[in-house]
């Protein structure tokens, strides 16, 4: 912890802009992505399923982590955030009742069924939104509980939809609903974002973002943000890994800014650390 503060207080940064824990506020996003989220905000007054994916390190988290904190400014909507994709049906319901504040009898689940949907029907009544849940990590989920979401959300054959639910995965997610078994819910899906490589203005755009949120826009030179934007593989996972690594070790070296020369220095002609960090 004091080498976090040691290092925060070196180059004047208000947090580590390479580490996953930024804040809400402070998340990077580009036209496509605010597009996507202000297309789901609605998804609040009508209901339906929207879908997030992509390969590992392109971002889908926070993208997820950045529609959640647009949701937490509009007014009445409640949103649930399920952190265990991977439960058994049980476990699936009694994290349902947990998030929407439902007692669930796990011997009864035609009970727990029938309790969550009274629920989400009285919060439409009450405040013309739908409840919202978000599912990271989706493509973990068993098939079983997401046919379940299906069937929990819908009401009047069909016609009405009680919850707005964004799953978010990786490219297995899109595979899985081409099968037989979930079909009918991939057909649902009204929105669709799919995150791919991101090319170099975007990633310059990123680091830049993001040195200036976390108070720090003179931490890197032009030279170098250039240079990581290229051995990146268009990826901002791997992005941010090269770039921990760096500040890291300029910390270590009490050095006041970042350079090409610092670069040279960590990643020798030895070292691939594209390759490394996949």
């Amino acid at each position: 912890m004091n080498n976090r503060k040691k290092l925060l207080a070196l180059f004047g940064l208000k947090w580590n802009p390479f580490l996953p824990d930024i804040p809400g506020e402070a998340l990077w996003y580009t036209p496509e992505i605010d597009n996507f989220c202000f297309r789901a905000e609605n998804l609040v007054m009508d209901g339906g399923y929207s879908l997030i994916c992509g390969d590992p390190g392109q971002g889908k988290s926070k993208v997820l982590q950045f529609l959640a904190h647009r949701l937490e400014g509009l007014n009445d909507v409640v949103v649930g955030v399920m952190e265990r994709p991977q439960s058994s049906l049980s476990d699936f319901y009694r994290e349902l009742g947990s998030l929407f504040g439902v007692n669930l009898r796990l011997a009864n689940r035609y009970g727990g069924f029938k309790a969550l949907r009274e629920r989400w029907r009285d919060h439409i009544k009450t405040t013309l939104m739908r409840p919202v849940l978000l599912i990271d990590e989706a493509q973990e989920m068993l098939t079983v509980c997401l046919n379940e979401i299906r069937l929990l959300g819908s009401a009047v054959f069909g016609s009405q939809c009680l919850l707005a639910t964004v799953l978010c995965g990786d490219m297995r997610l899109p595979e899985r609903f081409r099968s037989q078994e979930l079909m009918a819910m991939g057909s649902r899906i009204r929105l669709r974002l799919i995150l791919e490589p991101y090319d170099r203005k975007s990633l310059i755009s990123y680091m830049k973002h993001s040195l200036e949120k976390s108070g720090a826009s003179h931490l890197m030179t032009e030279g170098l943000i250039d240079t990581l934007a290229d051995h990146c593989a268009g990826t901002l996972r791997i992005l941010n890994n090269l770039s921990s690594e760096l500040l890291e070790i300029g910390a270590k070296k009490e050095v006041t800014q970042l350079d090409e020369k610092l670069y040279l220095e960590v990643f020798s002609a030895n070292r691939t650390p594209t390759k490394k960090r996949y």
